[in-house]
This record gives structure tokens, sequence and C-alpha cells, in this order.
């Protein structure tokens, strides 16, 4: 921990240096030299800024597959950093526009808006405002981008009406700038605690990022056009364009390139998209959480098959099969904030014992609304121990107020736990365990979930079996290890 909290001085430094070398080179007059290159301006910015754009295109697409919102904002942040940044390059003077303005009012445009869109990505997946936007996020990306389109079909026929946006004169670019540098410090807050806590490469990608940002932004209310020292915010927004598509690429596309995570993004089998939905990040959780309990080695991958062919059985939507998916491959992540003694101890626990247990849901669920999981995978993280009768934990829901999704997935949760030797009990066969849970209807269970899964069985017996199999092989694996240790 205090070798992260020193690693914080890496990205003050990233915003630190590039001002004390804009600042150099301004106490420097000789040294400051103008460089107009208008040619050279047009075609390094315009080129570079929309390669980024498609880039970004393309996040959020795969933002939309992965039912992350996180990456939603962040495709819309870097869309708007690299998009309007594009139209800073089409209007230097002399090429497609002789406004002279525009590029300026452009400049400050792109740092304003991306700062906004990353300071709404800060925030946790179950805040209002995130709630209302995720309804509709399928709609986010294309009407961003028609909006950014439209700006720029603007800027080409009616630049006069564009250049009197105020944001390159005082005190509007100062004002702007303040929203800026705000918008900034409280994201570079935000996820810098986030990594603290979780240590996730995005987390870091984006303090980089915002910092590179910081201090584009103090060079473009400060800077004199064309000087030397002019060009390097340049530079450090397209940096941090970079050094955030490196951290998405790092934390969710695991398949060797983009390209081909996206491939596999666009399955259209729901279990095919399981494996797709398990990136890097959400694999980490998964083995720090069966890293915890050898016993549950495969539970989490086990319940979410449970769970997808339970609901397709209950005819589900696919992007209701893509929420239970990944929802319950880290329904238990909680358990990493359980201690060993508790959660490894073999006889019955205390009262206290059980209370500590008790919480593992709402841990889960706090950890993964910071990681942009949706509501629909919470609900599973968080309601999955709810019992049809009210008894259950956290939240001692009752009937349909129980989150359908949680209802499939404890079925799918306690079947694997009854089917699955424990440190306490050796695992019971497919006929006892179905007799508790068809028992558990109307009681711990919600009764559609359990007759679709009585009839699941009877017609795809062997894909429960072999699913079952899987778990004994598992289990002997780890007895071979644990006698060869």
């Amino acid at each position: 921990m205090q070798g992260r909290r020193r690693a914080v001085i890496g990205p003050l430094l990233a915003a630190i240096l590039p001002i004390v070398l804009f600042e150099w080179f301004r106490s420097h007059q000789e040294a400051d030299m103008t460089m107009k290159m208008p040619h050279g301006h047009f075609i390094i910015v315009t080129i570079v800024a929309a390669l980024a754009t498609l880039v970004a295109v393309a996040v959020g697409i795969a933002g939309q597959r992965l039912r992350n919102i996180k990456v939603g904002f962040l495709s819309l942040a870097y869309l708007s950093l690299a998009g309007v940044f594009l139209l800073h390059g089409l209007t230097t003077p002399g090429f497609v526009t002789h406004y002279g303005d525009l590029p300026a009012m452009f400049a400050q445009l792109s740092v304003l808006l991306a700062a906004l869109w990353l300071a709404l990505s800060s925030l946790s997946t179950d805040h209002w405002l995130v709630r209302q936007i995720a309804r509709r996020r399928q709609w986010l990306l294309p009407v961003w981008l028609m909006t950014l389109l439209l700006l720029g079909m603007l800027t080409m026929l009616v630049p006069d009406m564009i250049g009197d946006i105020p944001l390159a004169t005082n005190p509007n670019k100062w004002l702007a700038a303040g929203i800026t540098l705000a918008a900034c410090a409280w994201t570079f807050y935000r996820y810098w605690r986030s990594y603290l806590s979780a240590g996730f490469p995005l987390q870091k990608a984006i303090v980089y990022s915002v910092s590179l940002i910081i201090a584009a932004q103090y060079i473009i209310v400060e800077g004199k056009t064309w000087q030397l020292s002019w060009w390097i915010y340049h530079l450090l927004l397209l940096g941090s364009i970079l050094v955030m598509v490196a951290g998405l690429l790092r934390q969710y596309f695991s398949q060797g390139s983009f390209s081909s995570s996206l491939r596999v993004l666009f399955q259209s089998d729901p279990r095919a998209w399981l494996e797709a939905c398990k990136t890097p990040s959400v694999k980490a959780l998964i083995m720090a959480t069966e890293a915890r309990d050898a016993y549950t080695a495969g539970h989490n991958n086990r319940v979410a098959l449970y769970a997808l062919r339970l609901g397709e059985e209950m005819e589900l939507s696919k992007d209701k099969l893509r929420a239970i998916a990944q929802g319950g491959v880290v329904h238990d992540v909680g358990k990493l904030r359980v201690p060993d003694a508790i959660l490894n101890k073999a006889g019955k626990l205390t009262q206290e014992e059980r209370r500590v247990i008790e919480q593992h849901p709402v841990s889960g669920y706090d950890m993964c609304k910071q990681l942009g999981f949706l509501g629909d995978e919470l609900a599973v993280i968080r309601s999955h121990h709810e019992k049809w009768d009210g008894t259950g934990y956290p939240d001692r829901l009752r009937g349909d107020d129980i989150p359908l999704l949680a209802r499939i997935t404890a079925v799918a949760d306690v079947y694997d736990a009854l089917t699955s030797s424990r440190s306490y009990r050796q695992a019971m066969s497919h006929e006892e365990a179905m007799a508790i849970i068809v028992a558990g209807s109307g009681v711990h269970f919600c009764p559609t979930c359990v007759k679709a899964w009585q009839h699941l069985a009877s017609v795809d017996a062997g894909f429960i079996g072999e699913i079952a199999a899987s778990s004994r092989t598992l289990r002997l694996v780890h007895q071979a290890m644990q006698e060869r240790a």
C-alpha cells in the first residue's frame, strides 16, 4: 500500500514537469522560437486525432458489449477529446476555413468536454445520475457521435457562428479552464483512491491521462500560438489518449489484440460470451476470490454457466444473459473481505462470524459498483442470497422484490454448493440436491425459477452433469496438489 501511495509521485510529475518545461521555454525567449507550421499542424493533428477518434468509437462499441458504463463514459470522454481536437486540426487557418479563433476555441472545448465525461466516469454506478444515464446507454455513443458530427458540419458551413462560442477569450476561457481543472482534480482523486483499493491498470492509466490533461489545460490558456512551448500541449493531449487506450487494452481485452477481442465480444452464443466477459480485471477478481478457498475453485464459473442455461430456459434476452454471466462469475467477490479464519472454518459459525459472512454480498456490491458494473450485475452480486420468504440477506428482500437475475443465480448457486465438496461435508448427488431445491420452492427459491430448473434438469441433464463433473475433476486435482505439498 505504501508503494502505491508513493507511486502518486509519477502522476504528479506527469502534470508538473510539462508545465515546468513550458515555463522554462517562456522564460528563455531565445529557446522558445516561433515554429509557424500550419501545413504540419494541419496534417499531423488531423491524422492522429482522426485515428484516435476511430479508436474511441471502437472502445465505445466494446463498452456496450461489455455492459460496462465506465467504459462507455471513457469512450465518450476520449471521443470528445479526439473528435473536437480533430476540428482543431481541420480549422488550421488557411486550409479548410479561414476563421482564426477556431483552433483555440476547439482546443479548450476538447479538454472541457473530456474532463466532464471523465468526472462522470469516476462516479459509482449506483449514483442516481449514472443510473438514469445507464437506462439509455445504447443511445449514448450514437447520439454523442452525431452531436460531434453536427458540430463539424456547422464548423465547415458556418464557421463564423461556431467561432462566436466564447471559449477562447477572457474571462470565459478562465471559467472553462477552472471547470476543466476542477473536474480533472475530482477524477484524479476518485480514480487514485480506486487504484489504491483495487490496483487495476485502467485506474492508474486514467490518473496519468488526467495529469496530462491538467498540464495541457494550463498551456492552452497560457501559451502563445506557434511558439515552441505552445506545441507541447498538442503532444500532451495525444499522449493522454494513448495512455487511456493502453489502460483499456490491459484491463478489458485479453485476447491478444484489440481486433480479436472485439470479435470475441460479438459472439452470439452466450456461453462463448461468458469467456469474453472474463476480462483481465474480472479474472483477477475471480482468481483472488478462489485462492482464498480451494474448495470453491471453479464455483464462480459453474454458477455463471448454470445461471446462463437457466436464463435461456426462462427465455431471457441476450442482454440479460450477458448480465447474468458477468454478475455470476464475480458473485462471491465480496468474500475477499472475509477473514480466512471465518471463510475456511470447518465447524459451525458463531453468530458474529455469520454476520461477517452475510456482509460479503454488500462488500462485493461496493467493489463492483466502482468498476462500472451495471445494475443487473450488481443485483446478482448483492441479492443472490436473498430468500423468497424474506429471511435471506443482506436486505431481507421478499418475493418479486428480489431481482429476477438474482433469483435465477440463487438456484444455480445453491445447486453448485450442494453438489460440490466443502471442507465440512462431501458433495451431494444430483438427486439429493434437486430434492432440496424443490423443497425450497416458495420458501428459499422463486417457484418459477425452480419449475424452470426442474424442466431443464429433465431435458438437458447432460449439460448439468457435464458441469458437475468438472467440479469433481477440479476437486480431485486440488486433493492431489495438497497431497503432493
